[in-house]
């Protein structure tokens, strides 16, 4: 069982990325995109990335709409991937979405954490060119 200390930790960081965002907007010059939505409570996140010639994720941009959750988890991916190579990107499970977030979720919730996870990963496959 996580610490109630912990949790509000947990709390804290997904707040600040929350209303802080990282790289919320759009990417100059991005070579990847994709977008998709939870049909379930309407969270919408659209990703732009820019890989370079040696396949690593040089910047990593979202925006949407949604819940605090599925904003702050795609701030938290976008920071995390930069620097990545595509190869580990691809790697990245589930499950390691939910560890990077951090804040206990329900199975509904977590919805909403992992829809970032899942475009990031369509993303790496829709070149623009």
């Amino acid at each position: 069982m996580i610490d109630p200390r912990e949790e509000e930790i947990y709390q804290d960081h997904v707040m600040d990325h929350y209303e802080d965002p990282y790289h919320h907007g759009h990417c100059i010059d991005a070579t990847h995109m994709h977008e998709d939505d939870n049909p379930l409570c309407g969270d919408v996140i659209h990703v732009e990335l820019k890989i370079d010639e040696n396949q690593k994720v040089k910047e990593a941009w979202f925006s949407g709409d949604g819940c605090c959750i599925s904003q702050a988890s795609a701030s938290m991916l976008m920071e995390k991937i930069e620097g990545l190579s595509v190869d580990e990107v691809k790697a990245m499970s589930a499950n390691q979405m939910l560890e990077l977030f951090g804040a206990r979720l329900t199975p509904n919730r977590q919805k909403c954490c992992l829809l970032s996870w899942r475009v990031v990963q369509q993303a790496v496959h829709s070149p623009l060119k």
